[in-house]
């Protein structure tokens, strides 16, 4: 069962504004994966910060983060950013297959944390998400607090299944596919879309973007793979409950991109999602959303 302050209204808002329309049928030829398609439009949060500065407008769905918009509100990037769980042995939960959640909205209800709880009880993963205020991009601060016992076997990872552009990549009317990279300084996990192509509702043009994944502590491991297959982490943490793939690119698919955090037990991380012109430029934003203490970023969020 869900329970939010606020979000019956802002699905109210997005089923009447951010439903996006079907995809353009002219598209070049797919690239590898499967087929990609928008994130549910039944939306658990919206959040945005008011003002000029930051172009990006993120969604919840299902307990998990959904469309991000940027850099116009038309142009969805992401079909979803999960993590998953897993004890390196036995198990692998996904948030979206495997846990049940909660929602708690703040900040007059733009910003939005999810407590994910696996049918095991095990555990449970605490989640917030916002705006940066200061750039286009998205905050997200997760922690995971055992249950039952210490849950020091207990390992996170997160699953960034974009769709740039609005496009996927995995099917003949998904406007052609991305390109994945981990950049090698900051282990950041970067998808990008160079075509001028887009997939969004009401036009037909993109200009190129990026998106890119840092994490306050490097990631330990990751991966970059084409969704549906085997170089797909989540394919490899069901597996093998760890990544064994450490390919660090995919090129024109529907790629999608794995990493371990170094998180601990009731040691939040926080991840901060970044976008730019191209890989450079998203990563420096996403560096640049690190840089400033998660706290002092939601003051100023609410603040507006």
């Amino acid at each position: 069962m869900i329970r939010s302050t606020s979000s019956v209204v802002l699905c109210a808002v997005l089923a009447a504004t951010l439903l996006p329309a079907p995809v353009a049928t002219a598209a070049p030829a797919p690239g590898p994966g499967a087929v990609s398609h928008f994130g549910l439009a039944r939306k658990d949060c919206l959040g945005t910060a008011r003002n000029t500065t930051s172009k990006a407008w993120f969604t919840v769905a299902g307990g998990v983060l959904s469309d991000v918009y940027a850099p116009v509100i038309d142009n969805t990037n992401v079909e979803t950013l999960q993590f998953a769980v897993t004890d390196g042995a036995t198990f692998t939960d996904l948030q979206a297959r495997d846990m049940t959640y909660t929602v708690r909205t703040s900040a007059g209800g733009m910003a939005c944390e999810v407590t994910s709880t696996p049918r095991s009880g095990r555990y449970r993963l605490v989640t917030d998400y916002l705006t940066d205020p200061a750039r286009t991009g998205v905050l997200i601060r997760t922690r995971l607090e055992p249950l039952r016992d210490s849950g020091r076997d207990l390992k996170v990872y997160v699953r960034f299944d974009a769709s740039i552009n609005g496009n996927g990549g995995g099917g003949p009317a998904n406007g052609g596919g991305d390109t994945a990279t981990v950049d090698p300084a900051t282990s950041a996990l970067v998808s990008a879309d160079t075509t001028t192509v887009s997939s969004a509702p009401a036009r037909d043009y993109g200009t190129p973007l990026a998106a890119a994944l840092r994490a306050d502590r490097r990631f330990l491991t990751t991966s970059s793979g084409f969704a549906g297959t085997a170089g797909d982490g989540l394919a490899q943490l069901d597996r093998d409950h760890r990544l064994t793939d450490p390919t660090p690119s995919a090129v024109n698919g529907n790629v999608v991109q794995t990493a371990q955090l170094d998180l601990q037990p009731h040691r939040p991380s926080v991840l901060a999602l970044g976008f730019g012109a191209d890989a450079r430029a998203a990563v420096a934003t996403a560096g640049a959303s690190l840089r400033t203490p998660f706290e002092a970023s939601y003051r100023q969020y609410a603040r507006e």
